[in-house]
């Protein structure tokens, strides 16, 4: 079996992910993942679409070529496999399409939640790095700079004798959009949803430089982080790895304080 580099080809529908890193779902996933080069996967849902081995695509899913997105995916797989590129260039952002429908869905108007917050869009990449694996040993996916910041700021802390612990790192636009359709469906209005998580598309995870970051033993996504020796560590030094606290106290995005959200300025 070929070798392949850590890396995760990104497309609007699907993601390719390198073989070896997904868990298995069920038997017949067990027997596929095993002998996967690439998994295709579905960005809406998590759902693995098809594996990629010696003997070609197997598909695992009915009607694979009728899958949003998928045409878009095959020849990023072919360019990969025939080995003409590596993928796209690591700075290669994807078009921002798709994401008006989904803001007017949740009936939040784009112009007005820019001015009322100060956020951005921020385009997905169209390749991310392996950067390790969380807390939760998922594989944790960034920005190739972010990537090797991220393993610079995680091993000066040992040094220091702090132990920083990823919590999650890059999200699609696709996972935000689940995460207000979850929040809803337990009875949260999207305004409350709001005032805890960014829209749709506005995610400073979605670049792939934003990660979240905990210590053993803390619960995840918790102000409590900031009283630990990990967070004063943080405040002293991550500026100088290019890290920056997105979300302190009073920010003018109307976000409540996250001192565990950390972005990679590419400083």
């Amino acid at each position: 079996m070929r070798s392949f580099p850590a890396l995760l080809t990104n497309t609007a529908d699907i993601e390719l992910w390198p073989g070896g890193l997904l868990r298995a779902r069920s038997n017949a996933d067990a027997r596929a993942l095993a002998q996967a080069q690439w998994v295709l996967r579905r960005k809406a849902d998590g759902r693995y679409l098809a594996v990629v081995n010696a003997q070609g695509v197997l598909p695992l899913v009915p009607h694979l070529m009728r899958e949003a997105g998928i045409d878009e995916a095959l020849d990023a797989l072919e360019r990969l496999e025939l080995g003409r590129s590596r993928g796209p260039q690591p700075t290669a952002l994807l078009p921002l399409s798709g994401l008006q429908l989904r803001l007017e869905q949740l009936g939040i108007d784009a112009d007005q939640y820019e001015a009322d917050t100060g956020l951005a869009l921020e385009a997905e990449p169209a390749q991310l790095r392996l950067a390790g694996f969380d807390r939760y040993r998922r594989p944790l996916w960034l920005q190739h700079g972010a990537a090797l910041a991220w393993r610079r700021l995680q091993l000066h802390a040992a040094q220091d004798g702090i132990a920083l612990e990823a919590i999650s790192g890059y999200r699609s636009h696709d996972y935000q959009l689940g995460i207000f359709e979850r929040k809803r469906a337990r009875g949260l209005n999207v305004q409350e949803i709001l005032q805890v998580n960014a829209a749709p598309g506005y995610s400073e995870h979605h670049s792939g430089r934003a990660l979240d970051i905990s210590s053993p033993g803390e619960p995840p996504a918790e102000e409590s982080f900031e009283a630990t020796p990990a967070f004063a560590w943080l405040l002293a030094n991550a500026g100088g790895h290019g890290f920056r606290l997105s979300y302190p106290r009073d920010n003018p995005h109307g976000i409540v304080y996250e001192p565990w959200h950390w972005y990679w300025t590419g400083a």
